[in-house]
């Protein structure tokens, strides 16, 4: 890690000279096959996997296969509520399983959601997991007021090389948290202050720069003169903020817009452009909401009109909301994920994409609307305004989104029952509502993934519920803090082809660690194509060697190396396959 690791590490061991029980949390992980061989002539098969640290519910999905490129924008289903847009789909989802630590299986039919036979081919699997049974595990302090975990609070998990943090940051507005410290030492909170221009504030989420720390970039409201804009800051741990003031073409902003009100969404970054939008859900008679890019020097890059899904003269017709949002946005793995407390809307964005093409419709990866009961809005017959989508005076009420590492993306709610979130597939399939153990029809505020191969991956969400129902919430009963939970989605293939085994193999290549997870020894299978030197390095997640397995001769063919990891402690490694000029990296976890 670079500069503003050290001063924050500075900073904690200034605060406190010692640290207490730090946050050690037990991990779940899923084994699985990478590949898997079935018929598709519509038998059963049982999707094998294997379940350790935690207890979970598990469910089963499959998609298509490089098929993204011919898949134009469609719009289909009840009420026309996905949209689909150069992504694979999903052709099947199973109902969560609840499973202990072990072996276990989903069964699978061989058929789509619809009923009919799946076609012989090749196709992506995924199993995704969350402890639906285990306790919430403290991972913070309160970093929040009483009006809760959402909007205002991110992680960072990639380090200023582009590396997982081993220890992730976790910051809202002036505040910042290392992950793994005490969770009841408030002395590791490191914060700064700022004192902004008369009338502007800060709004929403916050983004860290990607290559320095040091510096982070606010988004900014000033409520009266309604307008909006980002701001860069430089972080001072125990001091005043320094706003950068020859950056963006207004200085000391970017490029100003009009609001009207609301909140704000605040930022997201995939480290090259900075992502924000005016969030008018409060907004006036007119259509308006506008998503804005930013380059990393505060100019304008784009406004774009998002209006097209977020705003409805046909909702406001029926005496619901013209404008929608959206009010929560996050960024994983160059997508943005957005909705909005207040509609039935969910969507995913590609804005490098958009940035290439320049047609708004490229922007677009999914929507989740109304039409498939997760987190619709007016679906009872009951309701008054039936099926309207722009409505805050119901539920769910949805304060967070955020997705993993394979783009499932969950989003807390209540009012939907003792619900905890609704899940999306990576496509924006809705995969129906989850409950964590114990939680009641109360308030939800957060959920975000920790999921970038650290000793800290998992699900973090607040205890807020504890409080009541928004109509009779209580905050002095509310549990404040974060809590983590755990979870892992995992990727195979499911195939009818048959691999044409060399008797000498015609490349360099090193297969995934097995089993994995694994306690405390596990075999490393590789293949050279030719005879030559070979060096096997383990790595802990802050890029240290801490093991070397071989470093020597030999000769073409297949081979395999066993770490004995007796003496390392539990948590996520890296080995290293090196032979001339070839080298593989790939990572692997050890539980105890």
């Amino acid at each position: 890690m670079k500069k503003f690791i050290a001063s924050l590490l500075i900073a904690m061991l200034v605060a406190s000279a010692a640290f207490a029980a730090n946050f050690q949390p037990t991990m779940l992980k899923l084994g699985y096959e990478e590949t898997i061989k079935y018929n598709f002539d519509g038998s059963n098969i049982d999707i094998p996997f294997t379940v350790s640290g935690q207890p979970a519910g598990v469910l089963f999905a499959l998609f298509t296969k490089d098929k993204a490129e011919d898949i134009a924008l469609t719009t289909n289903g009840y009420l026309d509520w996905h949209t689909v847009n150069g992504v694979d789909t999903c052709l099947y989802y199973s109902d969560l399983k609840t499973v202990q630590v072990g072996s276990s299986y989903i069964t699978w039919d061989g058929k789509d959601q619809d009923g009919g036979v799946v076609e012989a081919g090749t196709y992506t699997y995924y199993l995704w997991a969350f402890d639906n049974q285990g306790t919430k595990q403290p991972m913070g302090l309160s970093l929040h007021s009483g009006w809760g975990f959402d909007m205002t609070t991110n992680v960072q998990e990639i380090d200023e090389e582009g590396l997982p943090i081993e220890n992730p940051i976790w910051f809202r507005n002036m505040n910042r948290w290392e992950v793994g410290s005490d969770p009841e030492d408030a002395t590791q909170l490191i914060t700064t202050t700022i004192t902004l221009a008369e009338g502007w504030g800060i709004e929403g989420d916050t983004v860290l720069q990607a290559d320095d720390f040091n510096y982070q970039y606010n988004r900014v409201n000033n409520k009266d003169a309604k307008q909006g804009s980002v701001q860069k800051i430089k972080f001072v741990a125990g001091g005043d903020a320094e706003i950068v003031e020859d950056w963006g073409e207004e200085a000391p902003y970017g490029y100003i817009f009009s609001t009207a009100g609301g909140g704000s969404a605040g930022m997201a970054t995939d480290g090259e452009y900075l992502f924000t939008n005016d969030e008018n859900h409060t907004a006036s008679n007119d259509p308006d909401s506008d998503f804005y890019i930013y380059d990393m020097d505060g100019y304008l890059v784009d406004e774009i009109d998002i209006s097209i899904w977020w705003s409805s003269a046909d909702d406001f017709s029926k005496d619901a909301q013209m404008n929608g949002g959206p009010n929560n946005f996050e960024c994983r793995n160059g997508k943005v994920v957005l909705n909005c407390h207040c509609n039935c809307l969910n969507q995913m964005y590609d804005p490098a994409r958009y940035i290439e093409s320049g047609e708004v419709n490229d922007l677009l990866v999914w929507t989740n609307d109304n039409g498939d009961y997760t987190l619709d809005h007016n679906w009872e017959a009951t309701a008054d305004k039936k099926w309207v989508c722009n409505d805050y005076n119901v539920g769910p009420y949805k304060y967070c989104v955020s997705a993993d590492g394979n783009l499932f993306t969950a989003v807390c709610s209540y009012d939907v029952g003792t619900t905890s979130f609704g899940l999306f597939a990576p496509d924006g399939t809705g995969l129906g509502f989850y409950t964590y153990a114990g939680d009641t029809a109360g308030q939800k505020k957060g959920e975000i993934f920790i999921d970038s191969g650290t000793a800290f991956d998992g699900l973090y969400t607040d205890d807020e519920h504890t409080g009541g129902h928004h109509t009779n919430s209580c905050a002095d009963n509310r549990v404040k803090g974060i809590f983590f939970l755990g979870h892992d989605t995992v990727k195979g293939v499911i195939t009818n082809e048959v691999a044409v085994e060399d008797a000498a193999p015609a490349a360099f290549a090193v297969d995934q660690n097995s089993p994995n997870p694994f306690n405390p020894t596990t075999t490393i299978n590789f293949s050279l194509a030719q005879a030559g030197d070979v060096s096997i390095d383990v790595f802990n997640v802050a890029g240290q060697k801490v093991d070397s397995l071989a470093d020597g001769f030999m000769a073409a063919g297949s081979h395999s190396v066993v770490w004995d990891a007796s003496n390392f402690s539990a948590g996520v490694y890296f080995y290293t396959v090196k032979s001339g000029s070839m080298s593989k990296t790939i990572k692997m976890t050890l539980i105890k």
